[in-house]
């Protein structure tokens, strides 16, 4: 179980200068791109240009913040705007995509699975997290406050947006638990609501 906080996270520059990555976590740790079985993290887009490709992999994307960016394969099978946030979208990492911005800087949330190896599913949620286990995961607050409680019986912990956990079960234990809080009724607008980015991972493919 590692704890993790997108503030303190290091922001590395792409090499073509569009923008950089905040990596969340990986599988294995330290596993670099052309190795990781699975990794998550968060993007910063400046500027338009074709995203990198990843043969064998399968991504999902989630807009965070800003203005959005048009996302079509090179070929012209498809088109997505990518402009409502917290509305996860999924591709093949093998397909040359070209990205368009819509405005400003963009933010997005990147989850990626070697295909065959792991898979699994990014989600928005707004209630306790399913309980069934998951052999890894992830989850990030997008907002509000959440509780994480610990199974050893330690002091619950409050995590804040950009603040969350990631984990990886040896033997098949259940995933975190991990609760909203809640203001009292009426005190609560639609902007302070409690909401979470869940990954839950299996290994080999996605059924």
């Amino acid at each position: 179980m590692q704890f993790l906080d997108l503030a303190a996270t290091p922001s590395v520059p792409w090499k073509n200068g569009g923008g950089s990555t905040r990596e969340l976590a990986c599988w294995p740790p330290g596993a670099g791109m052309d190795s990781f079985a699975w990794r998550v993290s968060v993007a910063t887009i400046a500027r338009p240009g074709p995203f990198s490709a990843f043969p064998g992999v399968d991504r999902q994307i989630m807009l965070l913040e800003g203005d959005g960016v048009q996302l079509q394969a090179a070929a012209g099978q498809w088109q997505h705007a990518l402009t409502q946030r917290w509305e996860p979208f999924a591709f093949s990492g093998e397909e040359p995509v070209d990205c368009r911005m819509l405005g400003g800087v963009s933010t997005d949330f990147n989850l990626m699975l070697r295909r065959g190896e792991w898979g699994g599913s990014l989600q928005v949620l707004r209630d306790v997290p399913p309980a069934e286990g998951a052999a890894a995961g992830l989850c990030m607050v997008l907002q509000g406050t959440w509780r994480y409680e610990d199974s050893d019986g330690r002091p619950a912990r409050m995590l804040a947006a950009g603040q969350g956990l990631w984990w990886v079960s040896e033997g098949g234990e259940a995933a975190p638990l991990i609760t909203p809080v809640r203001r009292a009724e009426g005190a609560m607008s639609a902007d302070d609501a409690p909401v979470l980015a869940w990954v839950a991972l299996h290994r080999g493919s996605t059924p």
